[in-house]
């Protein structure tokens, strides 16, 4: 009980008065976590490069991206709570120099092992992304909340979108080590920019670092709300994550035949969610965000049935489908996050970083069992079960916020 007491008497204590920032500020926020987050997946096409450079099997460079997104998780629940205990502004200026420092370490790597520390470090530190999202929140009136968060959202789902297109173009040009001196480069300029004009946050609690972990259990413990956002979420994540996990493998076999690149040409369709996140935003200002997450999980569900048709298509109407559904579910799930922040971040506004991480932790969970999932299907029963599995995990998604 005395964690509750401590939270709710800082609740109110010294924040930063809400307000609509300026189209500078949000730009400034957007490019932010935009930036940040790509520096996650700027790799991954560059995998083949890259064993080849420094001498390592194409087993033991997969680690490369896993050490990355294990650093992601792992600074999300350890890292994130943070923003509550001290200024966020400090906190974002700081991660972002670390993140320069991880980049750079990445782009000097010697060898494998010093590559797979530096990965380990980039992932830490870009979760400053999920400094900068409860940032926006913070600085927006509660009626514009919804419209804030979702143009942020815009730039970190476009920098998850185009860091593997701009990655895969530099390390052609110019060799994977400038593709990672340019990353820092940008996230040099941001942490620059934040320090300057981004204002201070006031922490909204005393708890130390140990209690405030503590405090992520007793957060999910007391409010319904918050369950009810991590687990539809994570839900809508494992059915997003069992497709574009398996999606290359499926497409590399008949009677496709494609390569990695048609793979990755769906993931343009991301493009649509991204820029649909303002306009979900906005819904959930005008008709509250509760609804939007029901039409999110509903469109998703549809999108993935509609999939599950492929196998009595010809080939050429197959890739039109993929394409429709990726576009579809894609939407759908952008559009229900945006709604679960709008929700989440509500329910206690001096917790809003702890509360930012714990539905986080629930979208990676989901994504990991997404992938495991997905992977097990597809070898066992073929493409069907992963758009099946999928349809009935939207399904479930939407029955929990049905209730």
């Amino acid at each position: 009980m005395t964690i509750i007491h401590e939270t709710h008497e800082q609740a109110g204590a010294g924040q930063v008065a809400p307000q609509q920032p300026g189209r500078a500020l949000t730009l400034l926020l957007a490019t932010g976590a935009g930036l940040s987050v790509a520096s996650l997946y700027y790799s991954q096409p560059m995998l083949g490069v890259l064993a080849g450079s420094i001498g390592a099997s194409s087993r033991d460079i997969g680690l490369v991206p896993t050490l990355t997104q294990l650093g992601y998780a792992l600074g999300i629940l350890l890292l994130a709570p943070l923003g509550d205990r001290h200024d966020r502004r400090r906190i974002i200026v700081l991660k972002s120099l670390l993140l320069v420092l991880a980049l750079l370490a990445c782009a000097l790597a010697p060898s494998l092992p010093v590559l797979l520390a530096a990965s380990l470090a980039v992932g830490l530190t870009a979760t400053v992304a999920q400094d900068i999202v409860p940032a926006a929140a913070t600085l927006a009136h509660e009626h514009s909340r919804g419209k804030v968060v979702g143009t942020v959202m815009t730039g970190l789902l476009l920098g998850i979108l185009l860091s593997r297109v701009v990655s895969g173009l530099v390390a052609e040009q110019a060799g994977w080590r400038s593709m990672f001196l340019l990353a820092a480069a940008g996230v040099a300029l941001i942490a620059t920019a934040a320090w300057r004009w981004l204002p201070g946050f006031a922490p909204t609690t005393t708890l130390s670092y140990g209690r405030l972990l503590a405090s992520l259990w007793d957060l999910l413990r007391r409010h319904a709300a918050l369950r009810r956002a991590a687990l539809a979420q994570g839900l809508l994540s494992m059915a997003f994550s069992a497709f574009w996990s398996t999606l290359a493998i499926m497409l590399h076999a008949a009677p496709f035949h494609l390569g990695s690149a048609a793979a990755g040409s769906f993931g343009l369709a991301g493009a649509a969610g991204a820029l649909a996140a303002p306009l979900a935003g906005q819904l959930a200002d005008r008709r509250g965000p509760a609804m939007v997450t029901r039409l999110g999980a509903g469109l998703t569900a549809i999108a993935f049935a509609v999939l599950c048709l492929a196998p009595w298509l010809t080939p050429a109407a197959q890739l039109w489908l993929l394409g429709v559904g990726a576009i579809g579910f894609d939407l759908g799930v952008q559009a229900a996050l945006i709604a679960h922040q709008t929700i989440v971040y509500g329910i206690e506004p001096a917790a809003r970083s702890r509360l930012n991480a714990v539905l986080f932790v629930g979208i990676f969970i989901g994504m990991a069992g997404g992938a495991i999932g997905g992977s097990l299907l597809l070898a066992q029963w073929g493409w069907l079960a992963v758009t099946g599995m999928s349809t009935v995990l939207a399904l479930l998604a939407l029955l929990v916020r049905w209730r």
